[in-house]
């Protein structure tokens, strides 16, 4: 049976249901659910999947890498050679390429960007003695990178997200007509939150770009580049740093990526790749701010899965945790909102969110409610620069932490929280 937009709804129909659904409410908060989908962690059966990754090393174990070197010493500032072979690997970039550091690529980016203030790029004036410098923040997008530049006080500038991609036409037209736009965040495979994967089209434009700043880049976090939902439908991105090679801007991008959601997202291994021009500057900071990272766990990373072909498998370990979730998600939206008009969803292939957009002016107030009930969502604003949501409509989902059954609950709640915050929204009205 098609269901009646609430647009559709006389007034008093509107009353009725609300009457309904705050009945429905009030039961739900009775359940006592507790249930935090506020970041998208692993949940504890992905994590106990890779336990044994611990046992590949032991007191007994051969600790020297294939360069002869001891894993236990001092050196080798930028991550030993079988390390940058598996990194360059999840990447699709050569190993020469590459810089392998700690446990998560967050603390990369963070540095990076502190650098660039300091001691600028690559022999530019530093970001700290500039009068103005702004970054470019397609949105929603992840938190955390606005969180970096919003500390150092870099003006934020958002850029509309579509299903390919930010929306080159402005990306294009802002960094060629203004010289302190210094960069870029991107998430371009499964993006955090919408789950969308760049073109082509898109990820050749922004290898394309003609920066009026020589010390523009892109910052290319490759977060989700293995994490893959389904075996036959599975996003392809092309490899950015061999496209800015042909497009003559080899300098323009620095790519992250780290195995925080494929082995353990305390004890991953983070890297960074970029032109030789690049990854010589930042190895001049690299030899002042240390010996050289946690080489023993990039040499246990690599005797436990191998090479890519032991990632792949590994991951699809994952898929077959994850998957559950995500269906369960789509199952309760889609039974219980299509056709109602009071909110679209993302269905994505992979990665670690499901966006869901709410009418306007409602999301504060849905995420607030299904606090109220037991239910924690990350920050209605979240995905925007300054936690600002021009539309106050974007949600961010995340499915990964609780189980199949808690997540259908879950969505069921939230689905509630939906409907009954969109009924008071065209009251109001």
């Amino acid at each position: 049976m098609k269901m009646k937009a609430y647009q559709e709804m006389s007034k008093d129909e509107l009353l009725a249901l609300k009457n309904k659904l705050e009945t429905e409410f009030e039961n739900a908060k009775g359940m006592g659910l507790k249930l935090d989908m506020s970041r998208g962690k692993p949940c504890p059966s992905q994590l106990v999947m890779g336990m044994d990754i611990l046992d590949v090393l032991t007191s007994e174990s051969d600790m020297i890498a294939s360069n002869g070197f001891d894993t236990r010493n001092y050196g080798v500032l930028d991550g030993i050679p079988e390390a940058k072979v598996l990194m360059a690997g999840i990447m699709g970039v050569k190993p020469e390429n590459v810089i392998v550091f700690g446990n998560a690529s967050l603390p990369i980016m963070y540095d990076t960007i502190s650098r660039s203030m300091t001691h600028g790029v690559m022999g530019s004036t530093p970001w700290c003695k500039l009068d103005k410098v702004k970054f470019l923040c397609p949105a929603p997008g992840y938190d955390r990178h606005f969180a970096i530049t919003e500390h150092f006080g870099i003006e934020m500038i958002t850029i509309p997200m579509s299903s390919d991609g930010p929306d080159m036409d402005m990306v294009e037209k802002l960094v060629a007509s203004d010289e302190s736009i210094k960069g870029i965040w991107c998430v371009p495979k499964y993006s955090n939150p919408l789950g969308v994967t760049y073109s082509d089209e898109t990820v050749k434009r922004f290898a394309a770009l003609k920066p009026a700043a020589k010390d523009f880049r892109i910052f290319w976090d490759n977060a989700y580049a293995v994490h893959d939902l389904y075996d036959d439908k599975k996003d392809e991105l092309l490899e950015i740093l061999g496209e800015c090679e042909k497009a003559g801007n080899p300098d323009m991008v620095y790519e992250f990526c780290s195995t925080s959601k494929i082995s353990m997202a305390g004890a991953g291994v983070a890297a960074m790749a970029a032109s030789k021009a690049n990854l010589d500057f930042v190895k001049k900071s690299m030899t002042i701010q240390t010996i050289g990272y946690d080489k023993i766990n990039q040499l246990r990373h690599v005797r436990y899965y191998k090479d890519m072909e032991g990632i792949k498998a590994h991951m699809k370990k994952h898929a077959d945790l994850m998957r559950p979730k995500f269906e369960a998600v789509q199952k309760v939206l889609e039974s219980e909102l299509t056709g109602l008009g009071i909110g679209t969803w993302t269905k994505p292939n992979g990665g670690y969110f499901v966006s869901f957009d709410a009418m306007e002016g409602c999301a504060k107030a849905i995420v607030a409610k299904c606090k109220e009930a037991g239910v924690v969502l990350t920050g209605a604003g979240a995905t925007f620069p300054y936690g600002k949501d021009p539309k106050d409509s974007n949600i961010r989902i995340a499915p990964s932490f609780p189980t199949p059954e808690e997540m259908a609950k879950a969505t069921d709640l939230f689905v509630l929280c939906v409907k009954l915050v969109s009924v008071e929204k065209l009251l109001a009205e």
